[in-house]
Formats: structure tokens, sequence, C-alpha cells
């Protein structure tokens, strides 16, 4: 539990680039508690592929779900999910975007997924630094598959990264993973990991579980292409489990 934040610690929080005295950085202490409140994405590496699914939070009756994107394609073997202040989620993936078509072009081969994580994660590092600026309230889960195979990435808000199995950001981390835990096995498939996860997301919004809500994406170890999945391929699922 984070300790309260006391009178005497209200002037370190101003500034991104100042440590209060017992060594936090109260911005982006913030920056990552907007995170945990953003709207949840999952990704699981499978033994066939990756996948990600996300809640896109539909939250008005007249407003049309597909214009929110919550999973997002970077290169042709990568996709991404942004968890946070999605405006800057958007910034960061459009710089991914640049970066893989760049490294395409002078290299003329795929980037692989790590260096592409570490330069967004870089680039995330140094607004923690940088005067004038605040941090980037956003995680974004990056899925893809290279030379080394399926593999899931998930840079934090500090410039951190982390490769996982299989993992959630956003409002409902702590219950998703829990089901994670108990039910993620690497060796299935992405059609059985697909189930997994629909069905996980079924348990843990109940009542207010709609497929209208998930956006989803796959790629196949086979080809390494993002796939979008479609929504009657999420509405059967939604029905299996």
């Amino acid at each position: 539990m984070q300790p309260t934040i006391t009178h005497q610690m209200m002037g370190y929080d101003r500034s991104s680039t100042m440590f209060s005295p017992d060594g936090r950085l109260l911005q982006v202490e913030y920056a990552k508690k907007a995170v945990r409140q953003g709207t949840t994405s999952l990704g699981m590496v499978c033994k066939d592929g990756v996948l990600l699914l996300a809640d896109k939070r539909i939250l008005e009756k007249l407003m049309i779900g597909q214009s929110i994107e919550k999973v997002f394609q970077v290169d042709d073997h990568i996709g991404a999910s942004a968890t946070g202040y999605l405006m800057d989620g958007r910034v960061l993936i459009e710089r991914a975007q640049l970066i893989a078509q760049q490294n395409k072009v002078t290299y003329d081969t795929p980037i692989d997924i790590l260096s592409l994580v570490k330069d967004v994660a870089n680039m995330k590092q140094a607004y923690t630094q940088f005067g004038g600026a605040r941090p980037f309230g956003v995680s974004i889960m990056f899925a893809g598959v290279d030379d080394d195979g399926p593999q899931l990435y998930v840079t934090d808000v500090t410039g951190i990264y982390f490769q996982y199995k299989a993992t959630v950001i956003g409002e409902a981390e702590t219950q998703l993973k829990e089901i994670l835990e108990k039910e993620y096995d690497a060796d299935m498939p992405l059609e059985q990991g697909m189930k997994v996860a629909v069905s996980a997301f079924k348990r843990v919004f109940g009542k207010d579980f709609d497929i209208d809500r998930i956006d989803g994406a796959y790629i196949k170890t086979s080809d390494k292409q993002f796939r979008k999945i479609d929504k009657e391929s999420l509405k059967k699922l939604a029905k299996k489990v």
C-alpha cells in the first residue's frame, strides 16, 4: 500500500525531476496510478503465436464502439495495446510505427521486438528527467513474433520494461492475473488461449461484460502476420465459455 502523501511532501510533486526526501518521484507515481485506473489490456504467449485482448469501456449508449481502438498494429509482425491515458499511448505507438518502418527501409528487414520496446522505453524514461514535461501516463503492451519466436513485453511509465508469458495491465489487473496464474498453459494453442482470455474477462466484468467492448488481435508464429479478431469470432467464443 502506498504511503499517504504528507503536507511536507507536497512541494515535491510539482516537478517530475525532483526527488522527495525518501527517494520518490511523485509525478511518476501519479502516472502509474493513472495506468492502474485505465481500461484493461491482456496479453498471452501461446504455443503457436501471441494474442492481445483489451477492454474498450464504452461509456455512452450513443457512442460508436468501432471508433475506439485499443489494439494497434505497429508492424506486420507486432501489435500493441495501451492502458492509461490513451492519447499518450497513441503518440508512443505512432512513434513505434515510425521506428519499425525506418528499420525496414534502412536495413531491409523487420525490426526485432526487443529493439522496438527499448526505443519506446527510452523515450518514456527521458520524460522522467526533463523539466517542463510530465511523464507519459500510459503503459504499453507489445506483442509480436520475430526470429526468437512469440514474445510479450510491457513498458512501464518509468521507462522499465518486462517480458511476460502472460500478463494484464489496467483496472482489472489483480483479478485477471489471478485467473491467468491458475489457467494459463504455455502449451495452449491460440484458439484455447482466446477462450481462456474471453472467459476471464466474462467472469471479472460479470453483468457489465459486453463482447462489443472487447478489441483483440493475434499473430501466428507460422506467418508472423498481425490480424485483428473479428466480432463474429469473439461472439462465438463468448457463447462457448
